[in-house]
């Protein structure tokens, strides 16, 4: 009698396995093609190797009560992309897009955050920096698990959405994200989030550098730098690191 194989894996990276047996075929997802204008050219691409990556929508980054905002920085740019994300989201999640939060979310013990790291949010080290308690409501800094380091109360990250921790502008390194992304088989991918210039660039810039497909989602990704730094970033994803379209654009081939 014949023993039927037994998935192991996450599909599309998954053998098919029973006591005699190894299928390490790995079939891949059924395709699912769109057509998507950008600034510079209309890409078709695969929603089956698709992913949308969220960069940093936290309290401390974009809460008028959280770290940017206690150290003088004007936090109502970084809200922009709340809006159209929360158009975005139901309709990715309809075609069963994998959602990433991206978050930055240290250790409370900071072992893993360098003198050098921690010295350009504390320069003087005698202010709030990164796990010091927030004036207002004691939040550690972006310490994982408390308010400070949570997304902002108007996105609701769902079950079926994905979480990884980050401890560097880059959420490639030192965080699984790569490793997730591979056994999902996703290479493609699209992002959002806050800063633009910083958190969302270089994440960007090392996807790219990994082999992956990079579309930055304009409205869906905001900066508190100076506009000059927002339009520096959608230059140079045009220029060398992928594309930029806008999520009507994304939305309008789904519906």
């Amino acid at each position: 009698m014949n023993v039927p194989l037994k998935p192991l894996g996450v599909s599309p990276n998954a053998w098919a396995v029973n006591a005699e047996m190894a299928d390490i075929t790995r079939p891949s997802l059924p395709p699912r093609p769109i057509l998507l204008p950008t600034e510079t050219k209309t890409l078709r691409l695969d929603l089956a190797k698709a992913a949308l990556v969220i960069i940093d929508m936290q309290n401390d980054f974009c809460h008028p009560d959280g770290w940017l905002a206690h150290i003088g920085v004007d936090v109502t740019p970084a809200r922009a992309p709340i809006e159209p994300l929360k158009t975005l989201l139901p309709v990715l999640r309809a075609v069963d897009l994998p959602i990433i939060w991206l978050n930055w979310g240290n250790r409370p013990d900071l072992l893993n955050i360098g003198a050098g790291l921690r010295h350009v949010y504390n320069s003087t080290g005698d202010g709030v920096g990164l796990g010091d308690p927030l004036p207002k409501n004691g939040a550690p800094v972006l310490i994982k698990g408390s308010w400070a380091a949570a997304v902002v109360d108007e996105l609701t990250i769902e079950p079926s959405d994905i979480r990884v921790d980050k401890y560097r502008m880059s959420g490639f390194w030192d965080t699984p994200l790569d490793s997730i992304l591979r056994n999902l088989g996703r290479t493609t991918l699209f992002f959002a989030g806050v800063n633009a210039d910083q958190c969302v660039m270089t994440t960007l810039q090392d996807a790219n550098f990994l082999g992956y497909d990079c579309i930055l989602l304009s409205d869906c990704t905001a900066t508190t730098s100076p506009d000059y730094c927002l339009k520096a970033t959608f230059y140079n994803v045009n220029q060398c690191f992928g594309f930029v379209s806008r999520s009507q654009n994304l939305i309008q081939q789904l519906n």
